[in-house]
């Protein structure tokens, strides 16, 4: 099987698949939220996007600037804003009462882009302002087809798909670590990031002074990446209160740092009440905190990268156990229908796990994946349900 890309990287820029979308929504809406990890390109995208425009450009880490913003908005505007077509305001998380003034600017005619590397955008502070006027779009780390894009693959086999899992599973989907080709300098980028996103957007965006109990947890996290997270279990390894992991978790889960990934229950109310999985979201990123970048793929590591790629398609997995023990390692919801999905880095139409037979019975689900590094297609019926045995590509085509 061969699959076919037609933008290949130029020097300066790598095309995102969100980009269509983008430019659709900020035809309708005054202001465009765009949110996504610091280094995932949101700077980038819309640099390349406002080229077709008289645009301004203004990034908040600039003191000056976020302090016109803060105190004087109209000054701000006629500095920024006046004139131009579209103005974008950059990391705009660091602003105060950045809700009620970008209320002023869209209802005084202006078309505002706005980023942000943290999900605090997205409080109902800021919201409760931007009703009927904001678009929320995010923007993740490369996913596989913008890691080809960015690699300049034109067609891809089975035996280059592996390798390039592997690469991509291995340093993740940050642009900056993907476009890098010495090894070394990748791991120093994401150790980099990595200090950089727990100084600046867990501990300063949330008022953290424990930098150092931050980090024990993120290595709690990286090393029990998938697991069922016990608040109590990781307060007593890190040595900080219950409350305090939870605060913290928070944090790095708003931070884009981690993902939270809660049971499913028919019964939502349940839900709420359970203990989550939590997994890095880019898995680059995990290893480097772990400390060690595998030579093979092993089972934790597909499972946290088919996760990062299900995040980066839109959607908000689930996991499913029972009293005993039968276990689906995610539940996706689309148009209404409830997907399984089983990861394996082996598997075969053959072998069906105890967990996904269970589901199977318990909710008779239209269509389940089997989804494996290296393993057998196919597809076969259980109980009436339509069990497809495929690769990543086989999934983004299904859900997508």
């Amino acid at each position: 099987m061969l699959i076919y890309y037609e933008d290949i990287i130029t020097m300066m820029y790598v095309h995102r698949d969100i980009e269509e979308k983008f430019l659709k929504i900020a035809g309708r809406y005054p202001v465009v939220a765009l949110v996504g990890p610091r280094q995932a390109g949101k700077t980038t995208m819309l640099k390349n996007l406002m080229k077709g425009y008289n645009a301004s450009y203004v990034l908040f880490d600039d003191p000056d600037a976020r302090r016109l913003f803060d105190e004087d908005i109209k000054k701000f505007e006629v500095q920024y804003i006046a004139g131009y077509e579209i103005a974008v305001l950059d990391e705009i998380q660091y602003c105060r009462d950045a809700g009620s003034k970008l209320k002023y600017l869209a209802d005084t005619g202006h078309k505002i882009w706005v980023t942000s590397s943290s999900e605090i955008l997205l409080s109902k502070d800021v919201l409760s302002y931007l009703v009927g006027r904001v678009a929320i779009l995010r923007l993740y780390p490369f996913n596989i087809h913008e890691f080809l894009r960015a690699k300049g693959y034109r067609a891809v086999d089975e035996v280059i798909t592996k390798r390039i899992i592997w690469e991509h599973a291995l340093y993740g989907g940050f642009p900056k670590v993907v476009l890098e080709d010495n090894v070394e300098m990748k791991k120093e980028y994401l150790r980099n990031l990595h200090e950089t996103m727990l100084l600046r957007d867990v501990t300063r965006t949330f008022s953290i002074d424990n930098i150092s109990a931050v980090e024990r947890l993120s290595k709690y996290i990286a090393i029990n990446s998938g697991a069922i997270f016990s608040y109590t279990n990781a307060a007593n390894t890190v040595g900080i209160s219950y409350q305090t992991v939870r605060k913290y978790l928070d944090a790095m889960v708003k931070s884009q740092i981690a993902v939270e990934v809660p049971p499913f229950f028919t019964n939502r109310t349940r839900e709420i009440s359970k203990q989550p999985k939590v997994y890095f979201l880019d898995t680059g990123l995990r290893n480097s905190v772990v400390g060690t970048y595998p030579m093979d793929m092993n089972g934790e590591l597909f499972e946290n990268y088919v996760l990062s790629e299900l995040v980066k398609m839109g959607f908000k997995p689930k996991y499913w156990r029972t009293k005993a023990k039968a276990e689906v390692d995610f539940i996706v919801e689309k148009d209404s229908n409830v997907i399984p999905i089983e990861v394996k880095l082996r598997a075969t139409p053959e072998k069906v796990e105890r967990g996904l037979r269970s589901f199977i019975e318990k909710y008779s689900p239209e269509t389940a994946v089997v989804i494996s590094y290296s393993g057998e297609k196919g597809e076969r019926k259980i109980n009436g349900t339509n069990v497809l045995f495929e690769d990543i590509w086989g999934l983004w085509n299904l859900l997508k």
